[in-house]
């Protein structure tokens, strides 16, 4: 027997809620006055924020295993991953890192005395890709509400991926919760709605929200299968008729769209993520590819840290 869909219906309730999006004639959340700022509170609060930050990085990298030995002269693999997230967290160049580090670096716990160069080349070393990759899988517990998108980041003053799309080929795609905490990214360089198919196979929620760019029925199909409530806006041309999980999403949409938007509004932390993280650590200042990638995922980490810290200082 055929079921008539709704799909005339349906389109027209699309366009109709981006017209409404742009006139902004339905608001999905409240507006609030911005609080006044108590700078001496403020300078106080960074100050044990870095505090925070030093002791976090010789507390994380400690309890991470060694990579593997290689024959030949041993490094310690540890202090270059110490010496990496200090750089990025305080914003030192491998120069300026050099005689910080003879300062601070027994604090971290670095005693060896480091200089730039030798900085410089940890950042493409795969062991301390390693060291990295444990410290973001143990601090990045999430709340269950997910939401994805991509970006664009800068390497260059010049450059300005929201005027000029074609201005860089650095994009990352990533999963974050409703704290703005990091589940899962992507630094490949792959089409974001091609590098999401892998990433919702390493996160752990109950609803996930994603813009028209991830219109894709078998990414829905698998988001279902992982027992996951996709909330995946449809563009003007999408169609109610089609798998299960593609119909249930649609016909919500069609049947009560004030709270399938409501709900999927909550996007907006994946934006916040984006512009706070590029607005906090500026561009990506590294060459080759991999030295990129662990630039990208000290940063990260450090984000979820500072999210992290935020939330169990208001519980």
């Amino acid at each position: 027997m055929k079921i008539d869909h709704p799909n005339k219906d349906f389109r027209k309730l699309v366009c109709y809620s981006n017209e409404a999006r742009k006139n902004k004639r339905i608001k999905f959340y409240d507006k609030k006055e911005p609080k006044e700022i108590n700078w001496r509170a403020y300078t106080l609060s960074q100050i044990n924020d870095a505090k925070e930050t030093l002791l976090f990085i010789k507390r994380e990298v400690d309890k991470c295993n060694n990579p593997h030995k290689k024959a030949g002269r041993p490094s310690d693999y540890k202090s270059l991953a110490k010496a990496i997230l200090v750089c990025e967290a305080l914003g030192f160049t491998e120069r300026k890192a050099q005689g910080w580090l003879e300062i601070i670096g027994p604090f971290i716990g670095i005693y060896e005395k480091l200089d730039d160069r030798v900085i410089g080349n940890a950042y493409n070393k795969s062991e301390v890709a390693y060291i990295l990759k444990q410290i973001f899988d143990k601090n990045k517990n999430s709340n269950g509400k997910l939401m994805g998108d991509g970006s664009g980041l800068e390497t260059s003053r010049k450059q300005n991926y929201g005027l000029n799309r074609k201005s860089t080929k650095e994009f990352l795609t990533s999963i974050v919760d409703s704290r703005e905490i990091v589940q899962a990214f992507d630094f490949s360089g792959k089409d974001e709605c091609k590098a999401m198919h892998s990433l919702i196979e390493e996160v752990k929620g109950d609803s996930l929200r994603l813009d028209a760019g991830f219109v894709d029925r078998e990414l829905v199909r698998k988001i279902v299968e992982l027992n996951i409530v996709p909330y995946v806006y449809p563009r003007k041309n999408c169609k109610t008729n089609g798998s299960e999980a593609w119909r249930e999403m649609y016909l919500e949409f069609f049947t009560d769209v004030i709270a399938w938007l409501t709900e999927y509004y909550r996007r907006v932390h994946c934006e916040s993520f984006h512009s706070a993280f590029k607005r906090v650590y500026g561009i990506v200042s590294k060459v080759r590819y991999h030295s990129k990638f662990i630039q990208i995922s000290a940063r990260i980490i450090l984000h979820n840290r500072a999210r992290l810290s935020y939330f169990n200082k208001i519980k």
